[in-house]
């Protein structure tokens, strides 16, 4: 009997959260599903996945430029869905492609539009401030004929619905796949002579390192050594990073290690004293997720998306992402030892609503 074919299309991912997100979904089908259903990934790199049981379709030139991604995703998948006819085409980054499916499926990962952007973050940034301003528009094409949109947490669909007067949007949380002896790592005893304040995250301009680093150098001023701060930036990567580095690389105990591959960043987690995420913006927040398979202390914005990424949990701080002198206090009843935890509980999600891959794709197929 012949198999239906399911398309995951992201031909523009390429790293972080929204490429972790891709290998999740495909490592799932790959053992789940692959044996019922024909899978065909459509890729920039194929080099960035091994799953098996996955047919993948390069497309290199997607992130060359934006007139060859709008190619792709309103001519060429068009011609493409109407060759392989799909069961279901998912498409993993944001744009709703014109396809032809039995199903169509959109993940919405960019919350820029709902980003309340600085004139300073504006020029330290062009490119966010362009998707800041664009992606409104760019949602709105083509989303009403998708049958299902997906976003992470409960406020994006709130905003989404708000703004395109949708109805069909799942929220779907994102499981942390962390590939390593998770209880080796969790009992080994790491004493670092110094405590070490982890922010793995790549370079954007909301994802606040200046408070951290403002922070840091407010503790160094009262007199306050013992600690040190690693940023997964190196100064190098972008206009943002640049300007970050140029300001603070003088700024005692701040280390700038550059962007870590994923068993790296894992080997931090465990060497970490605590995982400090002063983001402004996000739709997850995976290092959240990742830092609490660690049981590790966290630091964390008082924003939604972090009350809402961090669910239940027993060592959470929360801090105002916009004060760096409440930062360092906080920080300093770490060093210390004084801390006092809140103890959260994961708030309750209205469906529809999905917890794992499982449950996501039980909504999308039919009769999984």
């Amino acid at each position: 009997m012949k198999k239906e074919t399911i398309i995951i299309s992201a031909v523009n991912l390429v790293e972080g959260g929204p490429l972790t997100i891709f290998q999740g979904c495909l490592k799932y089908l790959s053992a789940n599903l692959a044996d019922r259903y024909r899978i065909r990934a459509l890729v920039n790199r194929k080099d960035l996945f091994n799953f098996s049981n996955i047919e993948y379709l390069e497309f290199p030139n997607s992130k060359k430029s934006w007139i060859n991604r709008l190619y792709y995703e309103y001519i060429y998948f068009y011609k493409l869905s109407k060759s392989l006819n799909p069961l279901l085409w998912f498409s993993l980054h944001d744009i709703t492609p014109n396809i032809s499916a039995g199903r169509l499926a959109v993940y919405c990962h960019n919350a820029s539009p709902f980003y309340k952007l600085s004139f300073r973050e504006a020029i330290i940034d062009p490119k966010f401030a362009l998707f800041n301003f664009f992606y409104k528009y760019l949602y709105s094409i083509n989303i009403k004929k998708a049958d299902f949109v997906i976003v992470q947490q409960e406020w994006f669909r709130c905003s989404l619905k708000k703004f395109l007067n949708l109805k069909n949007i799942i929220v779907a949380h994102p499981e942390a796949v962390v590939d390593c002896d998770l209880k080796n790592a969790n009992n080994s005893v790491i004493k670092n002579k110094n405590f070490v304040f982890l922010y793995p995250s790549l370079p954007r301009v909301f994802k606040n390192f200046e408070v951290m680093a403002k922070a840091a150098g407010l503790l160094l001023k009262n007199g306050i050594r013992d600690f040190k701060v690693i940023f997964t930036i190196s100064g190098s990567e972008n206009s943002y990073s640049k300007n970050i580095y140029k300001v603070f690389k003088d700024t005692g105990n701040i280390k700038f290690i550059g962007i870590q591959n994923k068993p790296e960043l894992l080997e931090l987690y465990n060497k970490a004293d605590c995982v400090i995420f002063p983001s402004k913006l996000e739709t997850w927040g995976l290092p959240i997720t990742e830092a609490k398979v660690f049981s590790k202390p966290l630091l964390l914005a008082d924003l939604e998306y972090a009350r809402e990424t961090v669910g239940s949990y027993d060592k959470v701080i929360f801090f105002n992402p916009d004060n760096y002198a409440e930062l360092a206090d906080k920080m300093e009843l770490l060093i210390n030892n004084t801390a006092i935890f809140e103890i959260t509980k994961a708030p309750a999600i209205p469906g529809p609503f999905s917890e794992n891959w499982k449950e996501l794709f039980e909504l999308l197929l039919p009769n999984v």
